[in-house]
């Protein structure tokens, strides 16, 4: 069956359908349809939404910027890489511990001393080890990278070395999981400022490097990398300055110590900065953020096929003007994407905001105020054992802190595509039962709003909240009854 219409015969009572229940289902309650042709309750599945208090990771009255954020899955720890201006500017990480809705940080250490700026922090499964790549101010701003090596609250570091032929900057990188690789991307100021790419290969506390590999021949800002798993791809982001600044992407592919390139992609035909990405795995996308001059924040989503990617229609994140330093997150435990940004329409409030895609599009709920401090440099990621998103950011407010905190957003079975109806009565597990689906009524409602529309909520309930990801399930036509909006209305 390719919709859920396909479900409705035509005739008398058209709208009313039994159904296998997978799981017990309460009278007047709203299900979703499985891909076996059950039904089951909808139902927050993981933990609810909440947002734990942000902790400094600064010492002192030290400031952040630059700020990267690394899952160590093997030590289950948090590496958060930083330029720390209470420090010479030194580049300099430390070791983070979520707890519940807390980070607890160890001593940090200081892996170059001298003026460090654009970290990215990557994980490296395969040897258990975080890259670091940086701009070493005081080396003739090359691109550098280093080995951490993260035991207990503490990390070690081997000797940098350096990728970058000139001054380097807008640094971005991400792991090749199938090539036990990370890949570097960059805008190169010695070969005329080209978005430039690097395949590093970690072996101990060292690292190599192939050949660097244009990707793009204009000068490149805002660069993004993001892994795609499924198709084993690299899909670098970036704002082309040498056309029109647009939002452009690209797709590489890892063999060896080299990558290659397909033809790059516009997603954004206006211009574009503050760009991040993010891969989700389950819908096989790859969620693109960014800031559209004179429109605002906006998100788009992406589809890779071969070398190439092609791309749905953008929406809004946050409305007309203000949307900086922008991080993207992919949370596996709901299902959705978080965007963490400072949001110059409300004050430059640390803000995010939870994104569900659906086919080509991606919808976003009320962002969330972090904190309500000025803010920048947002970074953030998945920590699997903890089930959270930790995000980092600057604090303009307080002596510009580098501040953290611990994020979970909901997560549900309902998404913007499964919703079908409203059980008209009472249905055991594994017993059958009728559905009111499109186009009918439910009659087991209470205290409803007559003429208000309802919508379905992550955690099964029915309440007048559009929010998304609310889905819309019908209009009060009385106090006790929903009539089911229709596929065609």
């Amino acid at each position: 069956m390719s919709n859920l219409s396909d479900l409705i015969p035509a005739g008398s009572g058209q709208n009313n359908i039994d159904f296998v229940a997978d799981g017990a289902i309460t009278s007047g309650k709203p299900v979703i349809l499985n891909s076996a042709g059950t039904v089951s309750p909808i139902s927050a599945t993981g933990s609810p939404q909440e947002l734990g208090t942000p902790v400094t990771f600064t010492p002192g009255t030290g400031g952040s910027e630059y700020n990267s954020v690394a899952y160590d899955t093997a030590n289950n720890k948090i590496v958060l890489a930083y330029k720390d201006n209470g420090n010479s500017n030194y580049g300099t990480a430390i070791i983070g511990t979520v707890s519940g809705t807390s980070i607890s940080f160890g001593t940090a250490v200081v892996f170059e001393s001298a003026h460090t700026t654009y970290c990215s922090a990557t994980y490296d499964v395969s040897t258990g080890t975080v890259l670091i790549a940086y701009q070493d101010l005081s080396n003739s701003q090359l691109g550098t990278a280093i080995v951490g090596t993260v035991s207990g609250t503490s990390i070690s570091f081997g000797s940098p070395s350096i990728f970058g032929s000139g001054a380097t900057l807008y640094i971005s990188s991400a792991y090749d999981s199938v090539n036990s690789k990370v890949v570097i991307a960059y805008q190169d100021y010695g070969v005329s400022t080209y978005g430039r790419a690097v395949v590093a290969t970690v072996s101990g506390t060292s690292v190599s490097f192939g050949s660097s590999v244009t990707f793009e021949s204009a000068a490149t800002e805002y660069t993004s990398c993001a892994y795609n798993s499924t198709d084993e791809k690299i899909v670098i982001s970036y704002k082309d300055s040498g056309n029109s600044s647009r939002g452009t992407s690209i797709v590489g592919t890892v063999s060896g110590t080299s990558i290659s390139f397909g033809t790059a992609v516009v997603f954004n035909a206006g211009n574009s900065s503050h760009i991040s990405s993010a891969y989700d795995s389950v819908n096989n996308k790859i969620v693109i953020a960014f800031f559209h001059w004179g429109w605002g924040g906006r998100a788009i989503v992406g589809t890779v096929s071969g070398t190439s990617i092609s791309f749905g229609s953008p929406v809004d994140i946050n409305g007309a003007a203000g949307f900086e330093y922008s991080s993207t997150v992919y949370d596996p435990n709901s299902g959705n994407v978080v965007v963490s940004y400072k949001d110059v329409t409300n004050s430059n409030y640390a803000t995010l905001t939870v994104g569900t895609v659906s086919g080509t599009s991606v919808s976003f709920a009320t962002p969330v105020v972090i904190q309500a401090v000025t803010s920048g440099y947002f970074s953030s990621a998945y920590d699997a054992t903890a089930t959270k998103i930790v995000i980092a950011y600057r604090d303009n407010t307080n002596p510009f802190y580098g501040k953290s905190v611990v994020f979970s957003p909901i997560s549900s079975n309902l998404t913007a595509t499964n919703l079908l109806g409203i059980a008209s009565a009472a249905i055991l597990d594994t017993a059958t039962g009728t559905i009111n689906t499109w186009g009918s009524r439910n009659e087991v409602q209470t205290s409803l709003t007559i003429g208000s529309d309802y919508y379905v909520q992550s955690d099964g309930t029915i309440t007048t909240t559009s929010t998304s990801p609310a889905q819309l399930i019908g209009t009060a036509i009385t106090a006790t009854q929903i009539n089911i909006k229709d596929y065609t209305g």
